[in-house]
């Protein structure tokens, strides 16, 4: 008989259903980056605001989320997971409900400010519970490639559900949908995340590298999103650019005399760690311009409605799906992230070339359905490996603040990728009208294909970066961090069911 005292294993049916509730949590966190944005038009024809208004409504997210994210996984260190994980998922209901019922611009914004900011809290927790659940290597393996293959196909059921809400209700369901979605992940919060009694003094935070890295990190995020729609010579972008250099590099010298530090710089020094972070920005990079870039062609070349584009990207999701389970249970156990992870690089470069031969004749089934298909599984391929060993061998009193650091990477490397990607297509689109006059209706769409060609090429180039720098940096299997290390702090604390 199994002693109560004992620690349930990672075979336990409860523990499955603790990945189902943060596989919940997550996904609504990651696709409100881009659900939101199909009903853009049509909250825009309802509330009224202005074009140069608009971008307001996905820039407060995604600067309320960015900027954050350390902090809220330094809360879900010092307050205790199952108690974060239900603030959060309850304060994202709220702030959705808010701006589903906005009557002005004014309020949609500050909503999806505050998603945002629970969002920073709500996504850290919930890696922090899978990585401190899951401490059996077999099980872990296949925990995070369910995970993973949830944080990289977000974005793409984002579009999906934000056209079919758009187009069968109204653009208020956007964001009304997360409080079903919320709704549900805390009924299961409540059975099936534990309480974990903490033993010793409870560690103080951190505020002053809390201050030093949010201001860092909001006009790391500012300064990208502003050179996205204001330009590159705007001073208000290099402004905050240089602002966010400061307040970073403040951030790591205070780090290193702090007597409580909110990230342990041993944690991102590590040579895996800091290749699997380096691997999630990269990749996040690639994906958001592919998201972008892609809808664009198939809703303005190729006519797709929003719903017709969000199935579009289905067979993506499967790939991914496909590949984050083939990668984390066969593939990483064998070979180790440092061959799997420039795979997956690899692959992303290919994809991305591929893109670059679509034109006004393509064919989705033919000529676009393909490539996504291998971009899906290069994300499958390089996400779960590098999310599994970016939390992997971390001391359980920092999971939350290195599972945000992961959270935290993505983020940076979507807005750096989004405005670098952005600037480049329009300066190749601008060059090729004022070498195509005078310009047709035609010379409009060959200058816009232009465009993307651009944003395809520099994406492989991103990728190609990526493969370059996780091939050098990853260990060998066997060497650094062993898959089995962190069994032994997750069995010694005791854990009292609620």
């Amino acid at each position: 008989m199994t002693s109560l005292s004992a620690p349930p294993t990672a075979t336990d049916r409860g523990h499955w259903l603790t990945l189902a509730v943060v596989g919940l949590a997550q996904l609504m966190v990651v696709l409100d980056a881009t659900v939101v944005n199909i009903a853009l038009p049509s909250a825009q024809a309802d509330l009224g605001f202005s074009d140069g208004q608009r971008q307001w409504i996905i820039t407060a997210y995604s600067l309320a989320f960015g900027s954050l994210l350390l902090l809220g996984g330094r809360l879900s260190d010092l307050m205790g997971r199952r108690r974060t994980f239900i603030i959060g998922l309850i304060g994202f209901a709220a702030a959705s409900a808010l701006g589903g019922a906005a009557g002005t611009f004014e309020l949609l914004v500050g909503a999806r400010a505050l998603q945002g900011a629970f969002g920073a809290l709500l996504a850290p927790t919930a890696l922090a519970v899978l990585t401190t659940t899951f401490t059996i290597p077999k099980e872990r393996a296949r925990a995070f490639g369910v995970f993973g293959a949830i944080a990289g196909a977000g974005g793409a059921i984002g579009l999906l559900l934000g056209g079919f809400l758009t187009e069968a209700f109204d653009w208020r369901w956007n964001l009304y949908i997360n409080v079903l979605i919320a709704a549900v992940a805390l009924v299961g919060a409540l059975f099936y995340i534990p309480f974990i009694a903490r033993s010793g003094p409870r560690p103080k935070l951190d505020i002053p590298g809390t201050i030093l890295v949010s201001g860092g990190l909001f006009g790391l995020v500012y300064g990208f999103s502003n050179a996205e729609f204001d330009g590159w010579d705007s001073p208000m972008t290099w402004g905050m650019l240089a602002a966010a250099v400061v307040l970073l590099v403040a951030f790591v010298f205070w780090q290193r005399r702090a007597g409580h530090p909110l990230l342990p710089l041993s944690i991102v020094l590590d040579r895996n760690r800091g290749a699997a972070y380096l691997a999630v920005m990269i990749a996040g990079a690639g994906m958001f311009g592919i998201f972008l870039f892609v809808t664009y062609f198939l809703q303005l070349t190729l006519g797709y409605s929003p719903i017709q584009t969000g199935l579009a990207f289905l067979p993506m999701i499967g790939m991914l799906v496909l590949a984050a389970q083939l990668g984390t249970n066969i593939f990483v156990p064998r070979f180790g992230p440092k061959v799997l992870v420039p795979i997956g690089m690899t692959l992303g470069v290919i994809a991305m070339i591929w893109l670059t031969f679509l034109d006004t004749s393509s064919v989705y089934v033919v000529n676009v359905m393909p490539p996504l298909m291998v971009m899906g599984f290069a994300m499958g391929t390089i996400m779960p490996a590098s999310m599994q060993t970016a939390t992997l061998g971390v001391d359980r009193e920092f999971a939350g603040v290195a599972s945000a650091t992961v959270n935290t990477s993505q983020q940076v490397g979507g807005s750096i990728g989004t405005a670098l990607l952005n600037t480049l297509a329009a300066t190749a689109t601008a060059d090729f009208l004022v070498s195509n006059s005078p310009v047709t209706p035609d010379v409009g769409v060959q200058a816009a294909l232009a465009g993307y060609s651009t944003a395809y090429l520099w994406g492989a180039a991103f990728f190609a970066t990526g493969a370059i720098v996780t091939a050098l940096l990853f260990r060998r299997k066997g060497q650094g961090i062993s898959l089995s290390h962190d069994t032994a702090p997750a069995a010694a604390e005791p854990v009292v069911a609620h």
